[in-house]
């Protein structure tokens, strides 16, 4: 009995784990896309979702970092994404949806590198810029 009973709790923690650790895209705002423009900081590959830190201005030039929760490596594989399509120091303009807090960050859609490629579906209509001077989101 006891031993059936470990087997079973067992099994249920396996099957219980993947939905433990993953989490909801509510904090987004899929109603809004924007659009922010620095350089990399640092760009995390790696499951459950990649990410890519940015630095970028503010409206008075001080550097600010942005985070941007991507999908999972094998759906950013297949947009386009590589483990070393970004390293810490290049240029990157971010296609996004934008956290609802307010805060710095959101969830990226599509990116363009220093180079002109796109990584990711095309941009959406009405896209807001974030970049100095605008006053933000």
């Amino acid at each position: 009995m006891r031993l059936g009973s470990l087997a079973l709790a067992g099994f249920a923690l396996c099957i219980a784990a993947p939905a433990l650790a993953h989490h909801s895209f509510a904090m987004f705002n899929r109603d809004k896309a924007a659009t922010v423009t620095g350089v990399v900081k640092e760009y995390e590959w790696t499951n459950p979702h990649v990410w890519v830190h940015v630095m970028a201005p503010d409206e008075a030039g001080t550097p600010r970092e942005w985070s941007f929760e991507m999908q999972s490596v094998a759906q950013d594989t297949r947009a386009g994404w590589r483990p070393d399509s970004v390293k810490p120091g290049d240029k990157i303009s971010v296609e996004f949806h934008p956290l609802k807090d307010g805060t710095r960050g959101g969830q990226l859609m599509s990116a363009v590198l220093a180079n002109g490629k796109r990584l990711g579906p095309p941009p959406a209509d009405g896209f807001l810029s974030v970049n100095p001077g605008d006053g933000g989101i």
